[in-house]
């Protein structure tokens, strides 16, 4: 059977006649914010306490956006005789953001949970200059890292917990040991007073 004339301009027209009659979905941005998911890619954070300078998130970047200055500082020793210690102390740390791709590779190599992502994405600059972002921007952008979600009740737990935990219990069962020394030696003392009298 040959289709009528007109069929698909009807159908089309219908769609619209049902469309027009429903509440618009959208979102109005600057005065509605989204509802973004958890692990959105918005911009990236930098806890600074937890970098040592390893370099490795500069390295492994794909589009080398990441600037890193440091410096060495010696420590003197801790114990008489001892060596001195040196260790990387953290000058720089900057992400130009006008070239980052957001692959997010930086975040999974730094072994010391140093970089996060951040759902925060309102940073546009009228100067591309200013789209790199330094430490003291990069640590403001940490405070808007979500919490991360929690463990599947069922899942086991982490290595780094169980053997913190391991240590906790040990330290605490040497505490209540010496504590029951000192109170054992405590109650002694005044029989053996009361003996040398």
């Amino acid at each position: 059977m040959p289709p009528i004339p007109g069929s698909g301009l009807a159908k089309g027209l219908a769609v619209t006649l049902r469309t027009m009659t429903r509440r618009t979905v959208t979102a109005q941005y600057p005065d509605a914010q989204p509802e973004l998911p958890p692990r959105s890619r918005g911009v990236i954070g930098l806890f600074e306490e937890n970098c040592t300078v390893c370099m490795l998130c500069a390295r492994e970047c794909p589009d080398w956006c990441i600037y890193i200055d440091s410096h060495k500082e010696t420590s003197p020793p801790a114990t008489p005789g001892g060596r001195e210690r040196s260790r990387n102390v953290l000058d720089r740390f900057a992400i130009d953001f006008s070239l980052c791709m957001y692959c997010g590779i930086c975040i999974e190599v730094c072994p010391f949970d140093a970089l996060f992502w951040s759902p925060e994405f309102e940073y546009a600059e009228t100067d591309i200059h200013e789209l790199t972002h330094e430490r003291d921007k990069l640590r403001d952008w940490m405070w808007t890292v979500p919490e991360p979600p929690a463990l599947d009740p069922g899942a086991e737990e982490p290595k780094e917990i169980a053997a913190a935990r391991k240590t906790a219990e040990k330290l605490e069962a040497q505490r209540d040991q010496a504590e029951q020394a000192e109170q054992t030696a405590q109650v002694e003392r005044p029989h053996d007073e009361e003996g040398q009298a």
